[in-house]
């Protein structure tokens, strides 16, 4: 059985899931690839009490690494993508071509890029380091603004209010 919790952050209410196998999935408000929530029960579980406490922790620059048990379901391939993903310090971008290496599949960036978008766990993988090799902010399944409030937060980019002083 998943249960799942909601939890209110800067970003807006997130969803998180979870089972004792780990965590399974955290949503934004507006999420590009929703996770199928069949059978998905409100309710409490460690592993939810233990990434909210870590998330909260994140949010207020208290915390930069994760340590949770993870259970993302995917492919076997998404599943290599994402894991790649928790090799991206905090504070740091690459771009999906620097993500596509990582993995072994230089040649295949939209599909690394496909396997990004559809990271189930946002922010403990963090899926939102991962920008164009211009240095722009590609799609993000939270939303752009979601990605630039995130990269901020890390110091990744400059906050808006910081570009003129």
């Amino acid at each position: 059985m998943i249960l799942f919790r909601h939890l209110d952050s800067p970003v807006g209410t997130l969803t998180l899931a979870a089972t004792d196998d780990g965590l399974h999935a955290i949503e934004f408000p507006r999420n590009r690839h929703p996770a199928n929530r069949a059978g998905w029960t409100e309710g409490k579980h460690p592993v939810l009490e233990l990434a909210a406490r870590q998330l909260g922790e994140y949010f207020a620059e208290e915390r930069r690494a994760f340590d949770l048990p993870l259970a993302p379901r995917g492919t076997d391939f998404q599943r290599v993508v994402w894991l790649a993903l928790a090799g991206i310090a905090y504070g740091e971008t690459i771009s999906y071509a620097q993500l596509a290496q990582r993995v072994g599949k230089p040649t295949a960036m939209r599909a690394v890029g496909a396997a990004n978008g559809r990271n189930p766990l946002p922010i403990v993988l963090p899926c939102h380091r991962v920008i164009g090799a211009d240095g722009s902010l590609t799609g993000f399944g939270g939303g752009l603004p979601t990605k630039q409030f995130l990269l901020e937060l890390e110091g990744a980019l400059a906050k808006a209010d910081d570009l003129f002083g």
